[in-house]
């Protein structure tokens, strides 16, 4: 059974930083390409970062590039995500995915 659990969310000013982690389970963690998405309030899920299974290989949408970085420590079955530079507008529920498998997600509010 795929288990995904994200941790490392919070409250932080507009400006700040977050590291986000997603430890992953029941799965061969290192054969498959990652996502992090997110959902804020009252829109729909957006896919913002994206990794080969390797790690080679990342892409963003536009809205965070050069602001967050994903990774991935395959050694310890774990995602990343980085978040530097954080926007009001970057508040959400942030959740690790695998194919069509989502944890139970990690609350990321901006705010003043």
């Amino acid at each position: 059974e795929v288990q995904l659990v994200e941790s490392g969310g919070g409250l932080v000013q507009p400006g700040g930083s977050l590291r986000l982690s997603c430890a992953a389970s029941g799965f061969t963690f290192s054969s498959y390409d990652m996502s992090w998405v997110r959902q804020a309030p009252g829109k729909g899920l957006e896919r913002i970062a994206t990794i080969s299974s390797g790690g080679g290989s990342t892409a963003y949408i536009d809205s965070v590039k050069g602001r967050f970085t994903i990774s991935r420590d395959n050694a310890k079955n774990t995602l990343y995500l980085q978040l530097n530079l954080l926007k009001t507008e970057d508040t959400a529920m942030y959740y690790c995915e695998k194919g069509a498998s989502r944890g139970q997600g990690t609350q990321v509010t901006v705010s003043s």
